[in-house]
This record gives structure tokens, sequence and C-alpha cells, in this order.
């Protein structure tokens, strides 16, 4: 019998689902039942702050919560227990094995995306290396959706949505005040990745519809083209309705946000964290060109923590990979991540599957050529075809009609 504690953290960005998985993760640690017939959990434990937290003993007993608690975590946004973005020093792997055997830990869980999944590989690893048995499984997490091996990461849905929703909302209202502003730019978070800004293209019914334009970190920024196709927008519609990835770069790297910030991961902070963003750089470049006003609209971090928009799908799935991660678990499995594999679009259909630590922390997931228009900037059907089951039934508004 390969029995011990177990411990759960939570890393990076948060989703507004990213407390469901932890609600998965815990509910099944204690309703193990005969999951597992030569492996057993005894106690699971939650680390505050993430790794960070846990070299400093801040640990909590998260079997002592009380149930209504523990299930209120489905629809609870942010991080329960905490986040950090702590980049694992050579110097930290044996004072973390030590922690590990202070608490007996044998089963180790963290929910999180590509630098999560490399902090449990090497933690896996090294105590690998000194003889002590660790089973580490990683829980996806992002709302950018460029974690690699799985079809989509649970937050992803809801932030897409998210995204889809302030578009078509918004655009109406620019649509509605064109003879007072021409221009709306809405920018999303994900730094090389297009996921996220993609998703705003299920905002669109009509073709007058927001938005026009949507810039995509998988392509290289050109500003001739970009304002040609304002214009075009501009002389079709009355107005523009653009939506941008904040790491959409020039063709030679640079960001149009002209960020040099980084964080810890040596990943470069864009938005308000750099003091500048690509939608206020456009927004000036709209303004020198045309003379037009307009308005830009950063909503950071409200992606990653909008619970009233929340799908009951990306709830749903993010329950289920904190318990599929439990499984593999208590079946032996270490060294892999929780993935969701895409048997069908129409209907919607997955299966779970798991996908080497190794191979996630050193992959990226940008979007494939054939969901990125050639010729304007936008999206094809086939990403449409992709998004809809995520993003979920839009709402129908109205307009009225003309004489």
């Amino acid at each position: 019998m390969f029995e011990g504690n177990a411990i759960i953290g939570q890393s990076g960005g948060p989703t507004s689902v990213i407390n469901a998985s932890l609600c998965g993760v815990i509910q099944t640690c204690l309703e193990q039942g005969s999951i597992g017939k030569s492996a057993r959990i005894d106690k699971i434990l939650g680390m505050k702050y993430g790794i960070e937290g846990f070299m400093k003993d801040q640990v909590i007993d998260l079997g002592a919560q009380p149930a209504d608690v523990i299930e209120g975590l489905k629809t609870t946004p942010a991080s329960a227990l905490g986040s950090c973005r702590y980049k694992l020093k050579d110097t930290d792997f044996a004072p973390v094995l030590e922690k590990l055997k202070k608490y007996g830990i044998r089963y180790y869980f963290l929910i999180g995306g590509n630098d999560t999944m490399d902090t449990i590989h090497r933690v896996e690893a090294y105590c690998k290396s000194q003889g002590y048995e660790l089973r580490g499984i990683g829980v996806p997490k992002t709302v950018d959706n460029d974690l690699f091996a799985t079809d989509h990461t649970p937050g992803f849905p809801s932030a897409a949505r998210y995204v889809a929703l302030s578009v078509k909302q918004a655009g109406m209202l620019a649509r509605d005040m064109k003879k007072v502003d021409q221009y709306v730019i809405f920018q999303t978070v994900g730094r090389s990745a297009g996921w996220l800004p993609a998703a705003a293209a299920c905002a669109k019914e009509a073709e007058d519809d927001a938005p026009h334009i949507i810039l995509l970190p998988e392509r290289p920024f050109e500003k001739e083209k970009f304002l040609r196709e304002v214009r075009q927008a501009y002389d079709k519609y009355g107005w523009v309705s653009i939506v941008c990835g904040e790491g959409v770069c020039y063709a030679d790297g640079r960001p149009v946000s002209a960020s040099e910030v980084a964080d810890n991961f040596s990943n470069v902070e864009f938005g308000a964290m750099a003091g500048t963003s690509a939608a206020m750089m456009l927004h000036r470049m709209i303004a020198d060109e045309f003379g037009w006003r307009g308005e830009f609209q950063v909503t950071e971090s409200l992606q990653m923590s909008a619970a009233d928009r929340a799908t009951a799908l990306d709830i749903d799935e993010a329950w289920c990979c904190g318990r599929r991660a439990v499984e593999l678990a208590l079946s032996g499995d270490s060294g892999v991540m929780v993935t969701m594999n895409r048997i069908s679009n129409n209907p919607y259909e997955i299966e779970f599957g798991t996908a080497p630590l190794s191979e996630v922390a050193n992959g990226e997931k940008p979007m494939p050529d054939h969901f990125i228009c050639g010729d304007r900037y936008f999206v094809t059907d086939a990403c449409l075809d992709y998004l809809k089951p995520l993003v979920g039934e839009m709402p129908r508004y109205v307009r009225l009609y003309k004489d």
C-alpha cells in the first residue's frame, strides 16, 4: 500500500474556475472509495501562496474545511489558496524535499500553466534523484489557452465568453455613438497566443457587428496594413471595432506596447504592469493618422475573475480535471498533466488524457495557421467551429427597423 498525505497549490494568474479544480481534487481525496486499490491518501493539505508559501510552512488542512465551503469553491473566483510566480532556484530543492518529508507528502498536485508544470516536473525529478517517491500531477489552468498538449484549458472558455460578451456589448455602444467616437479598441490578456482575441469573433452576427479587426500575436503587426483596414471599415460602417492581444508585435519582435518589463520567468509584462499597452499605442496611431476620436478598453485581470460569466461547461471540466488528477495519482501515475482531447465539435465531446510534464513545461500552443485569415486581420470559420462550443450561445439583441 502506497500511502501518505497529499498537498495541492495554485500558481500564476487565476481563472474564474481554478477553484473548481481545487474542489475536484479535495472532494476526490476525501471520497477515495475504490479509486486506488493499492494506494491511499491520508490527509489533503493546501499550500498557501504556492511553492513559495510551502517553503515558509504556510500549509493548511483542507480536509478540516466544512463540506459546504469546499462545494462552494466550484463557483468562487480568484485563487482560494493564494498564488505566486516564484521560480525555484537550484538551492531550493533540498529545502522543498525536507518540507515534503516533514508533512508526510507523497502526492503533489499543482494547478497552473507552463511555469507551474515546470515546477512540478523539477520537484518530482529531484525527489526521484534522492530516492524519495513522490507522485506529482499537474492540473491545467490558463485563460490564455496556450498550454501544450491539451485541446483547451479550464478557465479559457469562461474568459473567452467574457471577451466575446464585452466586445459585443461595447461594440453596440460604439456603433450607436459613432457620431461622437469613431473607433473602439478592446485589449485582451495573452502574451504570445491569440486565442482570447480570436474569441471576440463569436460576438459577430451581422456583417457590421463588432469586431471588424482582430490583431493576433501569431501574426506580425504591420502599421500600414492596419491603418488601411481601419480606413476600409470606417468607410463601410462609419465606425471601427478593433480587438488586440496584449502581446502583438512587429516583425522584428518588438511589442506594439513597447514594453521592456519582465516577470520572474522572463516573460514580458504587458498592459498596466508595463505602464503602457498595445491598445493605447493603436489608439494613438489612429488618432494621429485620421484625427478621429475613440477609446480603448484594457480590462486586465477581469477576464480571469469574472465568475458571473463563467460557463457551466468550464466549471464542470475544471472540476473533472481535478478529480482526474487524483485518480491518476492513486493509480500510480506521476510526472504528467491532465489533458482534454476533443473528439467532436458538434456535438461537442472531449475525453481526458495525459501529457508528460517535461513536454508541457517546454511547449506552447499558438493558434494554428488554418484558424487565421491570410488576407486580413481576422479568424476563419474553422476557428469559430472550435470556439463556439466553448463560448456557448451568445445573447440575441434587437435593432430598430429602418424606415
